[in-house]
């Protein structure tokens, strides 16, 4: 089913960690993205909704590019086009109506970047299923496991930073008395 050729041959015996972040450069550029538009609205606690707005078309654009050397006749990258346009779309319309003003005021923010990191979770993995992209749908998925995980860190973030201090407190006198015996 999924028969991703993101690696051209010429490029496919190049391995290392420089090659890997290359070739994967716009699945990450996509995750980091997205979790700097939750991270931005969780810490200024207003919407932005224009960021939001422009992320989704360019995932569009990743989708479409990741498959262009897939599909090899005129025919084919019109539909690739052509079904990733109507794709996008509407996921923007659903991003849309999360901040239509009777829908955002009855969420926080940070609810509202909730909502839409989950609806480009799901726009992204089934971009990547209609696309056959196993790269895409696994951003998609990384994406949708990212929102529980946003959620208990911002709820753990005291006791993460508690828990640091105490580690802090045991480690350092044992650092200063060997230092001292040294």
């Amino acid at each position: 089913m999924f028969e991703d050729s993101g690696v051209s041959p010429t490029t496919a015996h190049k391995s290392g960690f420089g090659a890997v972040v290359f070739r994967e450069a716009p699945y990450l550029l996509v995750v980091a993205m997205a979790l700097f538009g939750v991270a931005y609205t969780s810490l200024t606690g207003t919407p932005i909704t224009f960021y939001w707005i422009t992320l989704a078309p360019l995932i569009g654009v990743i989708c479409v590019v990741s498959r262009w050397r897939v599909a090899t006749t005129k025919q084919e990258r019109l539909e690739l086009i052509w079904r990733q346009v109507l794709h996008w779309l509407a996921v923007l319309a659903t991003i849309e109506l999360l901040f239509v003003g009777d829908v955002s005021r009855m969420a926080d923010t940070d609810a509202t970047a909730m909502a839409v990191l989950a609806v480009l979770a799901l726009g992204t993995f089934i971009a990547g299923v209609h696309t056959s992209s196993w790269r895409i749908s696994l951003v998609g998925v990384f994406l949708a496991l990212a929102i529980p995980a946003i959620s208990w860190l911002e709820q753990s973030v005291l006791l993460i930073v508690l828990g640091g201090a105490v580690i802090v407190a045991i480690v350092a006198p044992i650092v200063f008395r060997e230092k001292r015996a040294a």
